[in-house]
């Protein structure tokens, strides 16, 4: 089946949305940019080959996801219309990242985070901007499409990002969908830290907490849920621990720090943004290899930009 022509405006990919839950709207693809397929089945064209904008159509209808005005969950290079020679996920779209998938044959990179250092991936968020500039060409020379996967991943039931985490940690005993306080059997604070560090692969995490305190409600907020959010979780639910992917430090990490000094036992353990929503990614990977035919799906973890010294 030959997909129709498809005419590529990055200003109307970067303002697209996309489905209804049982089929996919003409109308919301349209706001993406592109046309829908003409397909049998909507999804695939001939001889198990997609094109980019197969795999998005997939991905929503498999996930059963309802439009999401506004999202930043857009193509950030590349075209709809391409055929994918594999699949990469990832947090970051680094340049590591886009090296590795290129040679593994795979033009179709799926992170979860933004490419170009913004939330909304606006090349000109800094005028002139020669690592946007360079990171571009990178994209360019190797024909390498992007999609950022971000709402409509935590849209997924159960949300793919905790329950990825949730998954590594052999935690899915105690995980009930919608809730992000787990109560799992209790262990120390240091002995929670060294089972976190061990099957997350983290090396260092920073805690704001005695290590001797035992813990069992523990509430999982991988990557930036904001220092609202946050703090209203350790005051409305009070779990034993809040593990996190990143704070501002002048706004939760002192919350906790004041809230210690006046007797409160809520501890922090901040395990790195990128480490704390990779296993989310890995688990996408694993979701979405049996509902392609012929494709390969690889999770490259796009790792900490950090040293520690």
């Amino acid at each position: 089946m030959k997909h129709p022509h498809v005419t590529q405006d990055q200003s109307a990919v970067n303002r697209r949305d996309f489905i209804t839950r049982t089929a996919l709207s003409a109308g919301a693809l349209a706001l993406l940019g592109v046309q829908p397929s003409l397909a049998g089945n909507g999804l695939q064209s001939a001889a198990n080959t997609y094109t980019v904008q197969d795999v998005i159509e997939l991905i929503l209808k498999e996930g059963k996801l309802q439009v999401i005005p506004n999202t930043v969950d857009t193509i950030k290079a590349g075209s709809p219309g391409q055929t994918v020679t594999g699949i990469v996920t990832t947090m970051f779209t680094t340049t590591a990242v886009i090296e590795q998938a290129a040679q593994l044959n795979a033009n179709f990179i799926i992170a979860h985070e933004p490419t170009f250092y913004n939330h909304t991936d606006n090349p000109a968020w800094v005028p002139g901007n020669a690592v946007v500039k360079q990171k571009q060409q990178l994209l360019e020379k190797y024909n390498m499409a992007v999609w950022r996967f971000h709402d409509y991943c935590h849209a997924l039931k159960p949300d793919a990002i905790s329950y990825g985490v949730v998954q590594q940690m052999n935690w899915q005993a105690w995980y009930k969908q919608g809730d992000v306080v787990l109560t799992i059997p209790q262990l120390s604070l240091q002995q929670l830290v060294n089972q976190l560090k061990q099957a997350l692969h983290i090396a260092h995490v920073r805690v704001i907490g005695n290590l001797e305190q035992p813990c069992s409600r523990i509430a999982l907020l991988p990557g930036a849920w904001g220092g609202v959010r946050q703090v209203t979780i350790a005051e409305t639910q009070i779990p034993d621990v809040l593990v996190v992917g990143e704070v501002s430090e002048w706004e939760t990490a002192e919350y906790i720090r004041d809230a210690h000094s006046m007797g409160k036992k809520t501890a922090l353990v901040i395990l790195g943004h990128a480490q704390s929503e990779e296993p989310g990614m890995a688990y996408v990977a694993n979701w979405l290899q049996p509902k392609l035919n012929g494709i390969t799906v690889t999770h490259i973890a796009s790792g900490s930009p950090f040293t520690w010294v």
